[in-house]
């Protein structure tokens, strides 16, 4: 091989590396009978043996016509169990959630004024409200509601975590 004259390594030629390659390629048996007379691939050919190697499991895959078209190339004595697991393995069955926590009265506070809120902003009219006054109020008891979730959020490890926090097996 020489180096081209702009410095980069490669061939000079790269389609007469290309029929080199096909050319072995092609002494191995690979492709043959997959041509016409001119040298031109079949399409006929190639879909024919495309279509002999999908043969329903226990039929044998070999006949003298597929040694021709070298179709054997790449074919498994047993054949591949696309499922990945076979009858006789269990699979995997998650454990059941832990049960949510008890909703403590904080919480519960909270999520009633952010309730009230948007009462207030939907329908005022119900509890005898105009809506310049409900609006205020809808939007201060929201802001509340949602105040007193996020300053009520932990900031640490549980209680129960103990003094380190590494890595647990």
């Amino acid at each position: 091989m020489s180096a081209r004259p702009g410095g980069s390594e490669g061939p000079e030629d790269v389609d007469a590396a290309f029929a080199e390659i096909v050319a072995d390629l092609e002494r191995e048996g690979l492709g043959a009978g997959l041509t016409d007379d001119s040298g031109n691939l079949d399409i006929t050919k190639i879909t024919e043996a495309m279509t002999k190697s999908d043969t329903p499991p226990g039929e044998p895959t070999e006949s003298p016509e597929d040694d021709k078209l070298g179709s054997d190339w790449r074919t498994a004595d047993v054949e591949w169990d696309w499922t990945g697991a076979s009858e006789e393995e269990e699979h995997y069955v998650p454990p059941d959630p832990p049960p949510l926590p008890r909703l403590r009265a904080g919480t519960v506070f909270g999520l009633v004024m952010i309730l009230i809120g948007i009462f207030l902003l939907v329908a005022p009219a119900v509890i005898g409200l105009a809506a310049r006054i409900a609006t205020p109020l809808a939007l201060i008891s929201l802001a509340a509601g949602i105040g007193w979730l996020v300053l009520r959020m932990r900031q640490g490890p549980p209680p129960d975590s103990g003094w380190d926090n590494g890595a647990q097996l």
